[in-house]
């Protein structure tokens, strides 16, 4: 079979497209070759292949799965496409919403978008019409035979969407809660005339394009790190050193902070450029004027804030502001984050939900929205605009109660906030903490420091009246069970040591013994804070491996030196996650963690409680100001 796909690929290179019959495409098709193979083989736009293919009545057909076996009329059945000639789906009722799915889970992109588009369907029959979702991966709720009223077991490419599109006619088409993958495709689907319900295309290119986000940020009077975008390693070393290391850097329209990376000077910069061209050889990465490599200044010791919004046009709600317990830097998807925020003060907040309320506006959002905002010295930086569904979605909805993706759809269907009654903003008494956990245990000796780039492949939530409880809750369901006493091993990187005398002085007030290698251990005694000094493992043994390894390390305290981090680094927080000894590593996390390990020791006993009582405590009478409505 493979040698007939290979034979076929050298006799299509022989020919012009214009020479092939419509037997000829059909069987090509029938092998498995897409439009945008075909593209690449004969020179010609997609489009091109497209329209001819389709002139000669080449078409796609569908087949259904039968999800009642037979036993009766299935009314909820399923379909794949294939180049046969009977068609099965006979396209339903006249009122239908095709609803992009998020494909293949993978890190960066997974369940929380099975989420949204569970619930998305859920809306669209509410409101009485057909959902009908698109999406290719067998392991999601959102492809089970009753969540839609009709399936299409298809991948998330032009092509198909393209070909479902004709054949089902929907009213529109629902591409914010897949992810980045239907964002990646929605400029070509409008540009063939589909429908985009929601957000439009423009808007969407408007945030995702770094000029167009940078004039808007100017005419709205909102700050942004000195940034640019680079098409090659001279193009990029020439902005670097003129925004001034360290640098973010990361490519357009990519899933999970894939290729992001923390650069530090010009030898780094050559070193990510050269992994970055290799990475795009081997996966579908185009490095264009149109998709560039941005480069942001990087803020050290800020803090990071998601917010989920949503919009109707005129009025912006916004549903959660989240504070993150690691410093801006590690990736949203990786850092454990907390609603409502626990340090920003009420006119931080305030002017967070002005500045949300005003890009929501300007971009013309109808659905959802997410943003992500740093604070630094009391000043707010926007980081990034995203005009969809984020990975916080179901977290947000779980702690405030109010299904966001659910709410999202009514309003790109036409609903207004003010019908759905979102109004008033909730006062809570609750917090809840949303917890990253990570593969490790099945990646042994994998490095597992933090970064832009996303590692988790999951999320807990721990809730409790107190936040620090609440965190604990979190690290307990991620597998994480802190000590309240015991031996805690400190080891921070250069720039660390100046703020490492708070974190030194709490580990001293609760009780820890403090194991700490030579430099870190030289600046705690300066302190007049005890400190055992323990080798590293290129100094001769006994060293700190070897007490890991030996259970005499109950905490580990590590904060990663470089991109490229030194062996024994690596060694230390490797050997910690074999034998489940907790891992922090960063000093701010750090800090945070050990306020809620004190307030734990004071209350051993964790309540259960069902997530209705906090729910029905949310009081919504906290009016939202005109200006931000």
């Amino acid at each position: 079979n493979i040698k007939e796909i290979v034979e076929t690929e050298t006799w299509l290179a022989t020919k012009e497209w214009d020479e092939l019959t419509a037997d000829d495409i059909r069987h090509v098709k029938s092998l498995g070759f897409s439009d945008r193979q075909l593209k690449f083989l004969n020179h010609l736009t997609q489009t091109e292949i497209r329209d001819r293919r389709e002139e000669l009545g080449v078409e796609p057909v569908y087949k259904m799965v039968d999800t009642s076996a037979a036993e009766f009329a299935a009314v909820t059945p399923y379909y794949y496409s294939t180049y046969e000639d009977e068609n099965e789906s006979i396209a339903g009722g006249p009122d239908r919403v095709l609803i992009l799915g998020g494909g293949p889970n993978r890190i960066g992109q997974g369940i929380e978008f099975d989420y949204c588009c569970c619930h998305a369907s859920f809306a669209v029959r509410e409101l009485g019409l057909q959902s009908i979702m698109m999406n290719c991966n067998p392991e999601t709720v959102s492809t089970d035979y009753d969540t839609s009223d009709r399936l299409y077991f298809d991948p998330l490419t032009v092509e198909d969407v393209l070909s479902v599109v004709k054949n089902e006619i929907p009213l529109g088409v629902i591409i914010q809660f897949g992810g980045q993958t239907p964002l990646k495709i929605a400029r070509k689907l409008a540009d063939a005339g589909v429908h985009i319900l929601g957000t439009t295309y423009q808007s969407i290119a408007r945030a995702e394009d770094r000029d167009q986000f940078s004039e808007l940020l100017k005419l709205l009077d909102l700050k942004q790190t000195p940034n640019d975008a680079a098409t090659s390693l001279d193009d990029a070393l020439s902005k670097a050193e003129s925004i001034g290391y360290p640098i973010l850097m990361r490519p357009s329209f990519v899933l999970g902070g894939a290729k992001m990376a923390i650069v530090s000077n010009a030898e780094m910069l050559r070193e990510y450029w050269t992994e970055l061209l290799d990475y795009a050889s081997k996966t579908d990465l185009e490095i264009t004027h149109d998709s560039p490599i941005l480069i942001d200044k990087f803020l050290h010791h800020a803090k990071e804030i998601d917010v989920d919004a949503l919009c109707d046009g005129e009025d912006v709600y916004v549903a959660g502001i989240m504070e993150h317990i690691e410093e801006a830097g590690i990736h949203s998807g990786d850092s454990a984050c907390v609603l409502p925020p626990f340090s920003l003060s009420d006119e931080m907040i305030g002017n967070i939900r002005e500045a949300t309320r005003r890009l929501a506006l300007e971009l013309q959002v109808v659905g959802l929205m997410n943003v992500q905002f740093a604070v630094k010295d009391d000043e707010l930086y926007i980081l990034e605009v995203n005009p969809r569904a984020s990975r916080t979605v179901p977290f947000v909805s779980k702690v405030t109660a109010i299904p966001v993706a659910k709410f999202a759809t009514m309003l790109m269907l036409g609903k207004t906030l003010r019908q759905l009654n979102l109004v008033n903003y909730p006062e809570f008494t609750h917090y809840g903490v949303k917890g990253p956990v990570f593969p490790w245990s099945k990646f042994p000796g994998a490095d597992i420091a933090p970064g832009p780039e996303m590692k988790s492949t999951g999320e807990v939530m721990g809730i409790d009246e107190s936040f620090p409880i609440a965190l604990i809750k979190s690290q307990i369901a991620a597998g994480t069970n802190f000590p309240t006493q015991g031996t805690a091993f400190v080891s921070v990187r250069d720039d660390d040591k100046p703020f490492v005398h708070e974190l030194a002085d709490a580990l001293n007030r609760q009780g820890f013994h403090i194991v700490a290698t030579r430099g870190t251990a030289e600046v705690i005694r300066q302190m007049g804070i005890p400190a055992t000094m323990v080798n590293k493992v290129l100094e001769g043994r006994p060293h700190i491996v070897d007490d890991i390894n030996n259970k005499k390390i109950d905490l580990v305290i590590n904060t990663p030196s470089s991109r490229t981090p030194k062996k024994d680094e690596i060694l230390i927080r490797t050997t910690a996650v074999k034998m489940g000894v907790p891992l922090i590593m960063s000093i701010s996390a750090a800090n945070i963690y050990l306020e809620a390990i004190k307030v734990w020791r004071g209350r051993p006993d964790l309540s259960v409680i069902p997530i209705q009582e906090y729910h029905s405590k949310i009081v919504m009478d906290s009016k939202i100001p005109e200006t931000v409505a």
